[in-house]
């Protein structure tokens, strides 16, 4: 299969210097990518409302981080476009710390697992062991597919728009990207069946600099047995595990206060919109039950996930830019299509509601 050169190139940095866990997410569909002078180096982004939304950070080497991130952050001035690392992690954030032409704001945080601890967690965890074994009683089973296999796979696709037809918005995009299926190559994919029916399954990305890998998306049918993507987790780390990776994540929990940080000096604006969009947001993304799930699986830690920008304070226009960012430069159809899909939803419990009554 021909790869377009930008994405064969970004792909051969990536497995080289991927530190960040969404490192490898620069090779999916719809991302931009700059290269350093040097060759040596590659920052995946989308351009949304006068800004770059970095997917992460650059991939080099930890020597050539701050040389980087001032050779993209120059290149982008000369666009007129700001720059906002999104999910950056501990290496980017301590790069500028204490630089006054960045600001920062806390995400959230990810979970982290060594998969080689994974069947000491399972062994002494009676919840977790009792979901596993609801899926397996109802006659789920998962095993890892070859990428030839995965690739295009009707009944995964049939799988995964099943699953995005049952959230509360539209499909995402940029570091969310649900159509993957089709740039499956260094990934490993993880399927969960019953009798002959994909109900879920598992992409994993790797983490090359840190011999591990993220755990990119887990899509399943919306009436997939309990304990289904428990399961597939499971299979996943036992084979991570038998490879000897000494790191895994599930990726960010939004708005999650896991991470043993200090608070950050967030201007009062923001910090109230952040507290609202945890409380009131839950009819479009479960922030609180994504959160739970994840810390119910028992991670040895939490990793704190940070957006940083080169701007001296955060502004609602960099807030604007990442919503643009996800849906496409289009965030008041996002919200327009969310709104509609939970009116609908409404209507079809009522209905279902007074037909049983």
């Amino acid at each position: 299969m021909n790869e377009n050169p930008s994405v064969a190139r970004a792909r051969e940095l990536v497995l080289t210097h991927g530190w960040n866990s969404t490192s490898f997410q620069i090779v999916n569909p719809g991302i931009s990518r700059w290269f350093s002078s040097r060759g040596d180096a590659v920052v995946g982004y989308v351009s949304a409302a006068g800004t770059r939304v970095v997917a992460g950070a650059p991939v080099c080497s930890g020597e050539r981080l701050s040389e980087v991130v001032e050779e993209f952050e120059t290149d982008a001035q000369g666009a007129r476009e700001d720059v906002c690392y999104f999910c950056a992690e501990r290496r980017l954030e301590a790069t500028v710390d204490g630089s006054p032409d960045h600001s920062k704001f806390l995400l959230g945080a990810q979970p982290i697992w060594r998969p080689t601890d994974w069947e000491g967690i399972i062994a002494s965890h009676k919840s977790l062991r009792a979901q596993l074994n609801r899926a397996r009683n109802k006659g789920v089973s998962v095993s890892e597919w070859p990428v030839e296999k995965a690739r295009e796979n009707e009944l995964l696709h049939d799988c995964l728009h099943a699953w995005l037809d049952s959230k509360g918005l539209p499909p995402l995009h940029f570091m969310v990207e649900p159509e993957t299926l089709r740039r499956l190559e260094n990934r490993r994919i993880f399927v969960a069946e019953k009798q002959d029916q994909v109900v879920g399954f598992i992409t994993l990305s790797p983490v090359v600099r840190r011999n591990g890998w993220l755990f990119e998306q887990f899509p399943h049918r919306p009436k997939a047995p309990n304990g289904t993507v428990e399961l597939m987790v499971h299979t996943a780390m036992l084979a991570l595990a038998k490879d000897g990776c000494g790191y895994a994540t599930l990726g960010l929990s939004p708005l999650s206060k896991r991470a043993d940080v200090r608070p950050y000096d967030n201007p009062l604006w923001l910090r109230a919109t952040l507290a609202w969009l945890r409380k009131h947001g839950q009819r479009f993304y479960n922030f609180d039950g994504l959160d739970s799930f994840k810390s119910k699986l028992q991670p040895e830690s939490w990793e704190p996930v940070f957006a940083v920008t080169n701007r001296p304070r955060v502004s609602l226009r960099t807030l604007y830019a990442i919503a643009s960012a996800f849906s496409g430069n289009a965030p008041f159809r996002l919200l327009f299509g969310g709104l509609t899909k939970a009116a609908a939803t409404e209507l079809k419990w009522l209905r279902e509601k007074a037909t049983s009554d």
